[in-house]
């Protein structure tokens, strides 16, 4: 024979290579693990020289030897080679299905009762959580029920889990409460789709008076339905607005959002987080009660006074007096202009009992809602009250809408202008004549029918506009709410960190997208963090 046989294939496969190129023939584990020859030329022959004698196909059989030969031995590395399961390092790491098994048990208990704490807003620890203690907390008695329920979950967990392996301890339980808010803050992120949304800001104080800013996106989603997510609580050293500004850069970055899809910012209450929690609850108390009992202009002035005599008050306690101090070692003058015009305001306001009460409350009325209501807030939303749908539109007015895509240049260049312009007249046309749009009484329900008929496809610059309209938060009552959470963070739980706050918090509050986390993508998480014991 002249040539190479394909037939030696079959009966050398585990083995034999053939090189075209070369037109020799050669061992795999032999060449691979040559280095480890000693002057065997048989086997140097397979391994770097290449054979090529095919009139003596006998080479090949005698290549193979003993079962102790090196041909033997390279195959045997070369298998363990191929196979990485039986290295060293997995060999060391190697889990039974058993132990994986009573790993998973334990975790998807811990996880579960994890979410029943969350949900109900229940605290986690115990004051005495050692073995003999009658309480030891809501999250280790909640899975010393569970495994009392279940008897496979009891064979796996406390006192029946290895000491090192338990799945209890508080890190444990944190990372878990994180894994939950990760998947919350996605879902939103994936609804939000790089999208334009607006920025809601506002302030509040945990139970200890710490700052902190509550963030909350609201934005319209694929359906047409505008939606108000919460975010999270960011915890702020300074509230000054380059701090706050930081703060809000640091949480788009992590979630990968940009600044330019912002359509409207409110921050109601974040330019005056400095303001002491427990004065304002004073004051709102205090008013509350001046409004039930009915106020007339008299009572309204002492009751200025004596608010003022607070703020006083507040400024010249030893904590005041404390901070004061550290202030005019910083050449700050601030605190001391501010007493000195609490005191020049409460003479002026004396001064106006007397003289011209009635004007002046009129002339602030006027500056408060001019403050509020200028020229351009008054012309926009002027521009928006254009489409509304009430009415069969009777409030359409093609030049407010052409005005209202101007204050958005990022969403209108020129060529979007001048396609609005020629969509709205068929626009006006096409709607008005279907029935579906007749009863019609707000924006949103304009938006979602538009999607159910598929109307935006037909007229995207309309649609893309309406959206955008959409995005502007009327109130903020979304966020206040989201403060209502604080009491996750009361006296007796106090120890709770800034970050398992967040989490807690955000998973409470939006408990709709909470509930449909499931357990299969909270562990591949958890098992992501970090190198965990067990590896599935």
């Amino acid at each position: 024979m002249r040539r190479f046989n394909p037939d030696w294939f079959d009966l050398y496969s585990g083995w034999l290579e053939y090189s075209v190129k070369k037109d020799k023939a050669y061992c795999l584990g032999c060449y691979l693990f040559r280095d480890y020859l000693e002057n065997k030329s048989a086997s140097d022959t397979f391994a770097t020289k290449g054979f090529d004698t095919w009139k003596n196909p006998q080479s090949l059989r005698e290549h193979v030897g003993l079962v102790n030969s090196f041909h033997n031995n390279a195959l045997k590395r070369a298998d363990c080679l191929m196979r990485q399961g039986q290295s060293i390092v997995h060999a060391f790491y190697k889990q039974d299905d058993i132990v994986k098994g009573e790993y998973r048990i334990k975790l998807n208990a811990s996880i579960d009762c994890c979410r029943y704490l969350v949900r109900q807003g229940l605290p986690f620890r115990g004051h005495d959580e050692s073995v003999d203690s009658a309480n030891r907390g809501n999250f280790l008695e909640l899975v010393k029920y569970t495994a009392g329920q279940n008897e496979v979950v009891s064979k796996v967990v406390l006192e029946n889990a290895p000491n090192n392996n338990q799945m209890v301890c508080p890190k444990i339980q944190r990372d878990i409460v994180h894994c939950f808010v990760e998947e919350v803050i996605r879902s939103i992120i994936q609804e939000v789709d790089h999208d334009v949304f607006c920025l809601m800001v506002d302030e509040s104080a945990d139970i200890f008076d710490k700052e902190q800013m509550a963030v909350v996106f609201r934005f319209v989603d694929k359906h047409a339905t505008v939606k108000e997510r919460f975010i999270g609580l960011i915890h702020v050293k300074e509230t000054f607005s380059a701090f706050l500004k930081c703060a809000i850069d640091s949480l788009f970055a992590k979630h990968g959002l940009s600044i330019k899809q912002i359509r409207g910012q409110d921050y109601d209450g974040a330019s005056n987080m400095k303001a002491s929690c427990k004065r304002k609850d004073r004051v709102r108390d205090e008013f509350r009660k001046k409004l039930e009992e009915g106020i007339n202009q008299v009572d309204l002035f002492s009751f200025i006074i004596k608010m003022l005599e607070w703020i006083e008050d507040d400024g010249t306690d030893s904590t005041k007096r404390r901070q004061a101090n550290v202030a005019l070692q910083r050449k700050d003058q601030d605190i001391l202009n501010a007493m000195s015009l609490v005191k020049s305001t409460k003479q002026h306001l004396f001064n106006l009992r007397d003289d011209g009460w009635d004007s002046f409350l009129n002339e602030v009325f006027l500056l408060e809602y001019n403050d509020r209501f200028d020229e351009v807030n008054t012309e926009l939303l002027g521009c928006v009250a254009s489409l509304s749908p009430t009415d069969l539109f009777r409030e359409f007015d093609q030049l407010k809408v052409m005005r209202l895509a101007e204050f958005y240049p990022q969403d209108f260049t020129r060529v979007d202008w001048r396609a609005l312009e020629h969509q709205l007249g068929l626009y006006i046309d096409n709607i008005r004549e279907d029935d579906r749009f007749a009863n019609l009484k707000s924006l949103g329900d304009l938006a979602r029918v538009m999607i159910e008929t598929r109307k935006h496809l037909s007229h995207p610059q309309v649609y893309r506009l309406l959206k955008v309209v959409l995005t502007l938060p009327i109130v903020i009552a979304t966020v206040e709410r989201c403060f209502s959470a604080t009491v996750v963070k009361t006296t007796l739980r106090n120890r709770i960190s800034d970050q398992f706050l967040n989490d807690y918090v955000v998973c409470f509050v939006k408990r709709e997208l909470f509930d449909t986390v499931i357990n299969k993508v909270v562990i591949k998480r958890f098992q992501s963090m970090e190198d965990r014991m067990i590896a599935l």
